[in-house]
C-alpha cells in the first residue's frame, strides 16, 4: 500500500502524486461537485484559489478524510484509491502528513514531547535521535521544554511541521498553515521545510489564496477554482501570462476588456483587436481565433507605460492618447484612472507622477507592448 522506503520514510528516486477525484457534496442552493485530476511530483505545489473553490475538500479526499465518488490516488503508483476496483486504504495506513490552520498541538505537552508524539511504537533512543534531528531542522531545538503557550505563532509553525514530519511522511498536506504570519517569518520556514525535503523528496500540497505566496514559497501551481483545475505551471507561467480569465482575475489583473478580433498578422506573428465599446485597437500576440471573433484581454497595471508627449521611435506596437481621471496614492505606487475611450488602471511610483507632472485632466499616452496584452476565451 505504501512505496518502499527506507529508515528516512522515503524511496532512492522520491515520490510522486497522481490523482483523479471526483465528488458530490449536498449544497442548501445546488451541489458542489469537485471534479479534478492532477500529479504532483517532490516539491511544493501551491494548491491555489478563491474560498470556496474546494480547496480542503480535495486535501481531504487525498488524505482519506473524505471518500471520493469516482476516481484514482496513488503515490509512486502505489494505490490508496480507486472506485473501479474498491480499494481505499484507510487514513492511518496512508501516511500522509496533514498539518491544518489550527496546528493542534497538545498545550499540556512540551516541545519534545509533541514532537515525540507519533513515535510510540519507536525505541526510546531512536525517537530521542529522530525528534532532536527534526527541531534542528526547523531551528526550534533550544525551545524542547516549552510548552506551546510559551513560544511565539511562528515558533508553533515550526513545531506543527517538525511534529508532522518527524514520522517521515511520503506526502505532506498543508492547509493555510501559515496564514496568520508575515511574508518574511513564512519565507523563512518554507525555506526550511524545502531544504529538509532536498533528501526526502516528496511531494508537498500548499494550500492558500494569497497570489502573493503563490510567487513566494511554491515552485508549481494548480489553480482550482468551482472544484475543477483550470491551470497548472509554474507561478510565472500560469499567473503573468493567464489563459483563463478567473486565473487573471486572482493573479491581480486590473485591465480585463472584452474585444473583436479585426484581423491578424502571422508575417509578424500578431493580431489586431478592438476593444468593445470603443475605438481603441491594440495589437496582441497571435492566437488561434478567427477574424470577427469575441475574446477578452487582460493587461496588467504594472505592464502600462505612461508619457507625457506623444513618444516617437519606440519597439512598442500600442501607443494610446488618454486623459488621466484620478490619482490614488497607494504606499509607494500611484494608481492612475485613464480614459483613453476605456477607462485603464495604470501603476507608477510616486517619482514617475512627479516628473510626468500628472494631473487629472493632463492629457497623456499609453504605451503597452504586444505580448503585455493576454488573450482568453470568453
Amino acid at each position: 500500500m505504501l512505496p518502499p522506503k527506507s529508515r528516512e520514510g522515503r524511496d532512492v528516486e522520491g515520490r510522486a502524486l497522481s490523482a483523479r477525484i471526483r465528488k458530490t457534496l449536498p449544497g442548501a442552493g445546488h451541489d458542489f461537485v469537485l471534479d479534478a485530476e492532477f500529479s504532483a511530483a517532490p516539491g511544493i505545489a501551491i494548491l491555489f484559489g478563491p474560498s470556496g473553490a474546494g480547496k480542503t475538500t480535495l486535501l481531504n479526499c487525498l488524505a482519506g478524510l473524505n471518500t471520493p465518488d469516482t476516481g484514482r490516488v496513488a503515490v509512486s503508483g502505489h494505490v490508496w484509491f480507486d472506485s473501479s476496483t474498491r480499494q481505499n486504504v484507510p487514513v492511518s495506513e496512508r501516511h500522509i502528513g496533514y498539518v491544518f490552520q489550527d496546528l493542534a498541538l497538545f498545550p499540556h505537552l512540551s516541545v519534545k514531547e509533541n514532537v515525540e508524539y507519533g513515535l510510540s511504537r519507536v525505541g526510546a533512543r531512536e525517537r530521542a535521535e529522530r525528534s532532536g534531528s527534526i527541531l534542528d531542522s526547523f531551528r526550534v531545538a533550544h525551545l524542547r521544554d516549552r510548552r506551546p503557550s510559551q513560544i511565539s505563532g511562528g515558533e508553533r509553525q515550526r513545531v506543527a511541521l517538525a511534529r508532522t514530519l518527524v514520522t517521515d511522511p511520503c506526502l505532506l498536506l498543508l492547509d493555510e498553515p501559515l496564514v496568520a504570519l508575515d511574508a518574511q517569518t513564512k519565507g523563512k520556514i518554507v525555506d526550511d521545510l524545502r531544504l529538509w525535503n532536498q533528501s526526502h523528496r516528496i511531494p508537498i500540497l500548499y494550500v492558500t489564496h494569497s497570489r502573493e505566496e503563490v510567487f513566494a514559497l511554491g515552485e508549481r501551481v494548480l489553480v482550482l477554482d468551482e472544484g475543477k483545475i483550470i491551470a497548472q505551471g509554474t507561478p510565472h507561467q500560469v499567473m503573468r501570462a493567464p489563459r483563463h480569465e478567473t486565473v487573471a482575475q486572482l493573479a491581480g489583473f486590473e485591465n480585463i476588456f472584452t474585444a473583436t478580433v479585426h484581423a491578424a498578422h502571422e508575417d509578424r506573428g500578431t493580431m489586431t483587436c478592438q476593444l468593445t465599446g470603443s475605438s481603441v485597437q491594440l495589437e496582441t500576440p497571435l492566437v488561434r481565433a478567427e477574424v470577427g471573433s469575441v475574446i477578452r484581454v487582460a493587461i496588467s497595471a504594472g505592464d502600462i507605460l505612461l508619457a507625457a508627449e506623444s513618444p516617437v521611435g519606440l519597439s512598442a506596437r500600442n501607443v494610446i492618447p488618454g486623459k488621466v481621471v484620478s490619482l490614488t496614492q497607494r504606499d509607494v505606487m500611484v494608481a492612475a484612472e485613464v480614459n483613453c475611450g476605456v477607462r485603464m488602471e495604470v501603476h507608477l511610483t510616486l517619482a514617475a507622477r512627479d516628473s510626468l507632472h500628472l494631473d487629472p485632466g493632463r492629457s497623456v499616452w499609453l504605451i503597452i507592448k504586444t505580448h503585455s496584452c493576454h488573450l482568453m476565451a470568453v
